[in-house]
């Protein structure tokens, strides 16, 4: 369902108007595109680290009437027990929820220094030959107890997976997301994530809704976004901009992170208390967003619940040897 340029009126439009000031500038184009079950929109719980997150969020949703449709995880699959994800894979898919794990350590777990200067280091991407296998490890135990969404902050942990997927080697069905950590911020390198082999793309919270649609135009990936992002990716509030998100970003999944809250990654018992509260909380987030859209009558543009199923992308082809 693509919504058009007049099908929504921007925050506050009439009564700017009122007071004279039609000040408005031309809308970004519209997108024409969506998801196969021909929604526009999807939402995303992330942090979810563990199945007591999980069954909060599951809970709090079904409470508040908040259509979820993937939950993500940052710690790592290494951050879990083989019994930890299995119990996780059955509550989600109990529940319609697609479950989206992290894989491998990266760079700022790692032993390099890099992380600590100004300019971040090679920040949240696999350092050498032993990471990168890592991150590959960590895919086949995942699929191989039943997940079929895995979150890769490297392009060439993202190249790596997308071969052994195109191989036969990881599961056909398998979705990969590129993590906000590492996220484009223009046309070009949105698109060369998407051949790479990303199906969905978390883009910077702070972008324009003129460059999200640049970034739309330039691919077929989903676009993950947070409405609000933790405060280590801006803190931004954007709430206001769910509407023109949709209109300009589909097919998109809204995020819901969590400004002034402590990083909780990587997650464990010691954090038990703060990792389900700001689980609870998330899906609140959602909620209030869910209201919102439902006043603009745009809820009929979401996907159906349960959906999963990703747009058809192009990809790079790799060669032989």
């Amino acid at each position: 369902m693509s919504l058009s340029q007049k099908s929504i009126a921007l925050p506050g439009e009439q009564a700017l108007q009122d007071l004279g000031l039609r000040v408005t500038q031309p809308a970004p184009h519209s997108s024409t595109a969506g998801f196969p079950d021909g929604g526009a929109f999807r939402l995303e719980i992330p942090s979810v680290e563990g199945p007591a997150a999980l069954a909060a969020v599951i809970s709090e949703a079904s409470r508040l009437g908040v259509p979820v449709h993937r939950v993500s995880q940052g710690s790592g699959v290494m951050m879990l027990s083989d019994a930890e994800i299995t119990e996780m894979v059955g509550a989600s898919t109990e529940a319609g929820i697609e479950l989206c794990l992290f894989l491998g350590p990266r760079a700022s777990w790692d032993i390099g220094a890099g992380r600590f200067t100004p300019s971040g280091g090679s920040g949240p991407r696999a350092r050498g030959r032993d990471q990168l296998g890592q991150a590959l490890a960590d895919a086949q135990r995942a699929v191989e107890l039943g997940v079929r969404c895995l979150l890769v902050a490297d392009e060439g942990v993202l190249w790596a997976a997308h071969q052994l997927r195109a191989a036969g080697r990881l599961p056909a069905e398998l979705t990969l997301k590129m993590s906000a950590l590492a996220g484009p911020a223009n046309p070009a390198s949105f698109q060369v994530l998407e051949l790479l082999g990303a199906d969905s793309i978390n883009v910077p919270s702070d972008l324009t809704i003129s460059q999200v649609a640049e970034l739309r135009a330039a691919g077929a990936a989903a676009i993950d976004f947070y409405l609000e992002a933790p405060d280590d990716l801006g803190g931004y509030v954007r709430n206001y901009d769910a509407a023109e998100l949709i209109r300009v970003g589909a097919p998109i999944y809204l995020k819901f992170g969590l400004r002034n809250a402590p990083n909780i990654y990587p997650a464990g018992g010691h954090l038990a208390t703060v990792v389900v509260d700001s689980a609870r909380e998330r899906v609140r987030r959602a909620h209030l967003c869910v209201q919102r859209l439902a006043e603009l009558g745009l809820l009929a543009a979401r996907s159906p619940d349960g959906s999963r199923v990703m747009p058809t992308s192009r990809r790079f082809v790799a060669e032989a040897g």
